[in-house]
């Protein structure tokens, strides 16, 4: 790693003591949401939030607590669609869509996909759309409801799915050691999938909605810590920033994979990031404070499917 330079930006903390901080995304009309799926209920069972951050003042208010049947979720990543409508990985529910109410102060969750082939959808972790708005997610937990999920990074159960634009779910692949962070490329012919347990980023070739091929590895993440690749998301030029839990970094991957920056961040474990929309300001959640932060990059994001 001698030609990869180390980037120092100046990050601005901008809240903290969300538990479990992910899923950083923006809205069509600019609002903020993250989730904190790390919070309990008075009995101790998950009572995971849907949250909004007023970027101005740091102020966080509940958006959507999401629960089926009494059962709290763990909402983890989010999305949003062209309708405007946030969509969630859950790692107990499953697949959630969630709109707004009708004075838009709460949100009101929907959940949409529980099951893949006739069998419990795995806990759901990160998702990504593409540009024909379907919907690429990653489950590295074990089966949800009505068990607790289970999380390992040592057992190859994890998986990806895809829940068409036509509202079909496919199991695209399995035996991840905790499939974790994914995201697609600006032309929507590759899917990335982080592989935390192995510290390694797949790609494949995107044949259809829901259909892949060519499984290669794109990328190794640097570090012998414990974690490894969670969230990313592509700049403008290309090139993947990928938090790496555990190493107090992002590592920046060019078009072809090769690692050539790494941005040192002022906290342990980065655990997702997304740039916001048509800005070179990227949000970054962590698992150290369980925060947000915000730097600059050198360029735009990319596109995401709400906005094409």
């Amino acid at each position: 790693m001698t030609d990869v330079h180390i980037v120092t930006p100046q990050f601005v903390k901008l809240c903290d003591g969300l538990k479990g901080a992910e899923g950083p995304v923006f809205d069509k009309d600019g609002r903020f949401f993250m989730v904190a799926p790390e919070v309990e209920d008075a009995t101790g069972r998950p009572a995971g939030e849907v949250l909004t951050v007023n970027l101005d003042d740091g102020t966080v208010s509940k958006w959507c607590c999401p629960a089926v049947d009494e059962m709290g979720g763990i909402p983890a990543g989010c999305q949003i669609d062209k309708d405007n409508r946030l969509w969630v990985a859950d790692m107990r529910l499953g697949l959630l869509k969630i709109t707004a109410s009708d004075d838009g102060t709460a949100g009101i969750h929907q959940q949409v996909v529980k099951e893949c082939e006739g069998k419990p959808m795995q806990g759901c972790n990160d998702c990504a759309f593409d540009a024909s708005g379907n919907l690429w997610v990653t489950a590295p937990a074990g089966p949800i409801a009505p068990a607790p999920y289970t999380r390992s990074t040592e057992e190859a159960f994890g998986s990806v799915y895809c829940h068409t634009a036509t509202g079909e779910t496919k199991l695209v692949d399995q035996g991840y050691l905790f499939s974790n962070g994914i995201a697609v490329t600006k032309d929507s012919l590759t899917l990335i999938v982080a592989e935390t347990g192995s510290k390694s980023l797949w790609a494949y070739d995107i044949t259809g909605p829901g259909t892949v091929s060519n499984k290669r590895l794109w990328a190794n993440l640097p570090g012998d810590h414990k974690g490894g690749p969670d969230g990313m998301d592509f700049d403008e030029e290309g090139f993947l920033l990928v938090a790496n839990w555990g190493s107090g970094h992002l590592e920046v991957f060019d078009p072809l994979g090769k690692l050539t920056e790494r941005i040192k961040c002022p906290f342990a474990n980065p655990s997702n990031l997304q740039f916001k929309p048509n800005s070179s300001q990227v949000f970054v959640t962590e698992h150290e404070f369980h925060g947000l932060w915000r730097f600059d990059w050198r360029c735009k994001g990319q596109k995401q499917y709400c906005e094409l």
